[in-house]
C-alpha cells in the first residue's frame, strides 16, 4: 500500500490537531514529524489531550525534509513567511490551509506556484499541481451553493448570509471567543468585507468567463462551536425541477457534495467531509442553504481530500467519518 509521508507545520492549534485526528485514521498516511515551536519535545497528547493512546509522537523543532508532502497549519500570512525563511527540497509537495496563496495575484513565491484546492471546481488541475492553496471556510461553503449556475453563467448579484461556530476564530482568545460572550449570542462581524469574498467571486471568474458575479456577503457568530451554515439568495427564472436537476449533474462525480430536497442541518455534517446542499424558491428568486463542518470540509478534510488527488489515492480515502448527530 502507497503510504505518504507527510510533515506538518503548526500542529498545535484547532486545524493542526484535527488535520492529526484524519491523518493517523488514514490509510495511505504517515506523519513523519509534527512541528511546533513552542511545544518542541512534548507529546501531540499534551496538547491534543484527546490523542491519548492514539500516537506517541513528540512535536519536534527541526524540519525533517524526507516527506512527500508538508501540510502547513499556520496563521495568515504565516505561510508566506515561513516558505521565505525556510528552503524546501523541490520535491516536497505543499498543501497550506492560510489564505496566503489563495488569489492568482498571490499565488507564486519563488519558484512555487499554489493551485486553488476546491476539487468541485478543478479537481484535473489538482491532481496535476505541485502547491495547493487550500479554500477558506466560508469560501467553500458559499462556492459549492453556487458553482453550478456559475457554470451556467447564471449569476450575477448575489446575496449571501452565514453563521459560523467559535472554531471558525482560530484557537487564540479573543473577546468574542469566550464562553461567557459567545453562550446565549449572535453577531455581524466583517459585513460586506470578509476577506473570503475575493476568492469566491475569483472562483466565479473562472468557471462563468466573465466578471459579472458580485458577492455581498454577511457573515455572523454564532453560539456553536463548529459548523457553516450558508443562504445566497439570487434571482433566476429556472424551475424548482430544473435547478435541482443543474445542481445533483453538476456534482454527480463529486463524492462530498450532495443535494437534498429536503431541509438541511447543521448536526448532518459535523465531524464529516459533506457538504449538503437545499434549494428553495418564491417567485423568481431562490434561497441556496449549503451547510459544512468549518474544521473538515472548511480546512482539513479538504485538506486531505487534495492530498488523495495529488498522489492519485481515491479522493474519499481516510475521510469517511460519522456525524455527530447527538
Amino acid at each position: 500500500m502507497q503510504k505518504v509521508k507527510i510533515g506538518i507545520v503548526g500542529g498545535a492549534g484547532y486545524t493542526g490537531g484535527e488535520l492529526l485526528r484524519v491523518l493517523l485514521r488514514h490509510p495511505n498516511a504517515s506523519i513523519t514529524f509534527v512541528h511546533s515551536t513552542s511545544n518542541a519535545g512534548e507529546s501531540l497528547s499534551k496538547v491534543h489531550t484527546d490523542l491519548v493512546g492514539e500516537t506517541d509522537l513528540k512535536f519536534a523543532s527541526e524540519l525533517d525534509q524526507n516527506i512527500d508532502v508538508l501540510f502547513l497549519c499556520v496563521g495568515h500570512g504565516d505561510a508566506r513567511k515561513f516558505l521565505a525563511t525556510h528552503t524546501l527540497q523541490s520535491t516536497i509537495k505543499i498543501i497550506d490551509l492560510s489564505q496566503d496563496f489563495r488569489l492568482s495575484s498571490d499565488a507564486t513565491i519563488g519558484d512555487r506556484t499554489f493551485i486553488y484546492g476546491l476539487p468541485e471546481l478543478q479537481k484535473s488541475t489538482i491532481q496535476k499541481a505541485h502547491n495547493i492553496a487550500n479554500p477558506g471556510c466560508f469560501a467553500t461553503a458559499i462556492q459549492l451553493g453556487l458553482l453550478p449556475l456559475a457554470d451556467k453563467s447564471r449569476l450575477t448579484e448575489v446575496y449571501t448570509t452565514g453563521i459560523t461556530g467559535s472554531t471558525g476564530a482560530g484557537q487564540s482568545l479573543s473577546a468574542t471567543n469566550h464562553f461567557s460572550w459567545r453562550a446565549n449570542n449572535i453577531q455581524a462581524y466583517k459585513t460586506l468585507q470578509h476577506q473570503h469574498i475575493h476568492e469566491i467571486e475569483q472562483s466565479l471568474a473562472l468557471l462563468q468567463g466573465n466578471q459579472n458575479a458580485s458577492v455581498h456577503f454577511v457573515p455572523w457568530r454564532g453560539d456553536f462551536t463548529r459548523g457553516i451554515f450558508v443562504t445566497s439568495v439570487i434571482s433566476t427564472d429556472l424551475t424548482i425541477d430544473e435547478l435541482y436537476t443543474l445542481y445533483e449533474t453538476y456534482y454527480a462525480a463529486d463524492p462530498f457534495t450532495l443535494v437534498s430536497s429536503n431541509n438541511i442541518d447543521l448536526k448532518q455534517v459535523v465531524n464529516t467531509n459533506k457538504c449538503l446542499i437545499h434549494i428553495e424558491k418564491q417567485g423568481n428568486k431562490i434561497a441556496i442553504h449549503s451547510v459544512i463542518d468549518n474544521l473538515l470540509k472548511g480546512a482539513v478534510g479538504q485538506a486531505v481530500q487534495n492530498m488523495n488527488l495529488l498522489f492519485g489515492i481515491e479522493e474519499a480515502t481516510g475521510l469517511q467519518l460519522k456525524a455527530n448527530y447527538f
